[in-house]
């Protein structure tokens, strides 16, 4: 009787090992599910919207400029950021604001990536910490789940001649 029992939860212990192992290489290697929140991508991206965000892209270098991609802050590790791909490394990007009387741009270095928000108004990003490092990239935004409303494929933005 005792050995029937201990049998089944070693059977349960291993299934539930395996089964947590490839949870975590889907997740790891496939995709996740991600909730953004704050303004910096309105209007595609309102608070609380949930998205399929999928790594494949990141690990085969297929990251093109539009893409909207999670990544590490450059400020805080603990917190991921929700962004817009503006400029790949050797692209020249413009700097300065849209009422700027002077314009200044810069060159993305090599394995960087330039990354903003959609509501230029309301981001922090590469204008204030400038290119990130390819590698803090986490995965590319690439369906809306949630509102059901506005389910489907994320339609790229025009980027309003920040690429040069």
């Amino acid at each position: 009787m005792f050995r029937g029992f201990f049998v089944k939860t070693i059977s349960f212990v291993g299934y539930t090992v395996q089964y947590g192992c490839i949870a975590h290489c889907a997740f790891e290697y496939i995709g996740k599910f991600v909730s953004c929140s704050g303004p910096s991508m309105e209007p595609t991206i309102t608070n609380h919207d949930v998205f399929f965000s999928e790594r494949v892209s990141r690990h085969l270098c297929r990251i093109q400029k539009g893409d909207i991609v999670i990544a590490k802050s450059p400020f805080d590790p603990k917190m991921n950021i929700c962004k817009r791909v503006i400029g790949l490394e050797g692209d020249k990007v413009c700097t300065s604001g849209s009422s700027d009387v002077f314009k200044t741009h810069t060159y993305v270095p090599r394995g960087h990536v330039w990354l903003e928000g959609d509501s230029l108004q309301n981001s922090t990003d590469s204008r204030s910490y400038g290119p990130i490092p390819y590698a803090l990239i986490r995965g590319r935004v690439c369906l809306k789940l949630w509102p059901p409303h506005s389910f489907g494929i994320l339609a790229e933005s025009p980027n309003n001649g920040r690429i040069l």
